[in-house]
């Protein structure tokens, strides 16, 4: 075995572990699990929308359990400020009696941190977390201060109570890599969750790579190599939710007012490359770039009038934009 097959071995082992901890406690949901430890890998955060109840918390808790990193939990509120989250100087005295200002880090200073209901702040202390996770720092008083390395951020946010929320600008929600929805358990989903939930035994979940290992994963994924026809298609895909872009169909021209930033395509190829070696492959095919593309696109494009009136949903958008993609991409390849 080469010493390149061996660190795929390697990933997609690492892979499997975190995902087999994660879900002795939670059931179902193989693509919100895989889609959280792909960006966890991939150096990205995640959005995660769901109506209460489906378990969002506990599976950050449950993921946080599984990797050897430092966890905090923020819950937002309309009153939280951005020193809250950040942290502030005080003053402090030494054995001296001598006073001095102290940085005193807040609970962004993990390497995983639950934004929780992160529409319940005031924008300004969302623009702090934001900033942070976008920066990895945190300034204070003119002083730079590094967070974690890994740093991860998971944002929960209920679509269904929007009183007293203040929704995540669009330039915001640029800087989650996936926004993931959380789907509603099946019926055979639902019986195991109620045995596992009000039973007597208690599954007990272990901590199985760290934060260094972390990094070697991510450093591996980037190394991962792109044929030109597959980064064109991801170029395409990305110009094609643009309206007023030659590729775009018939749906964006209508439905859509913004498509998606370069950090569409950038996350769409991040995350392929991490999908291509947890499947094996140490090269990316369509195929990566299509399974990942609605969870790195869906909060990038955003409808105009038209769309929100006729109940349109991004996920259309994106369904019809791979559609005609991929056969103009067969077209011209011969297929």
């Amino acid at each position: 075995m080469t010493d390149l097959e061996s660190q795929t071995v390697k990933f997609r082992k690492s892979f499997s572990q975190v995902k087999h901890e994660v879900q002795k406690v939670i059931v179902g949901n193989e693509e919100i699990i895989d889609g959280v430890i792909t960006a966890l890998i991939a150096g990205g955060h995640v959005l995660l929308e769901g109506v209460p109840g489906l378990g969002k918390t506990l599976l950050v808790r449950s993921l946080s359990q599984a990797v050897h990193l430092t966890f905090s939990r923020i819950q937002f509120t309309p009153d939280l400020m951005p020193s809250d989250i950040t942290g502030t100087n005080i003053l402090a005295e030494d054995s001296s009696g001598r006073r001095e200002f102290r940085f005193q880090p807040g609970p962004i200073f993990a390497g995983m941190v639950l934004a929780d209901e992160i529409n319940r702040a005031t924008p300004k202390t969302q623009s702090a977390m934001l900033e942070a996770m976008q920066e990895n720092a945190v300034t204070s008083a003119g002083i730079k201060h590094k967070l974690p390395d890994p740093f991860f951020v998971l944002a929960t946010q209920n679509p269904i109570e929007q009183e007293g929320t203040y929704p995540l600008p669009e330039a915001q929600l640029d800087r989650f890599l996936f926004k993931l929805i959380v789907p509603s358990p099946s019926y055979e989903e639902m019986s195991i969750i109620l045995d596992r939930t009000t039973g007597i035994e208690v599954q007990t979940i272990e901590a199985v790579i760290d934060g260094e290992e972390i990094m070697q994963l991510r450093h591996l994924a980037r190394e991962v190599p792109m044929a030109p026809n597959v980064k064109d298609y991801a170029i395409k895909v990305a110009l094609a939710t643009h309206p007023n872009n030659e590729g775009a169909t018939s749906k964006v021209k209508q439905y859509v007012r913004f498509g998606t930033s370069p950090r569409g395509a950038q996350a769409m190829i991040a995350s392929a490359k991490i999908k291509a070696l947890v499947d094996g492959r140490y090269n990316v095919s369509i195929d990566d770039l299509n399974s990942v593309a609605f969870s790195a696109l869906r909060h990038r494009i955003v409808l105009n009038f038209e769309g929100q009136a006729d109940g349109i949903s991004t996920d259309e958008i994106i369904d019809d934009v791979l559609k005609l993609t991929g056969k103009t991409t067969q077209v011209k390849l011969g297929v």
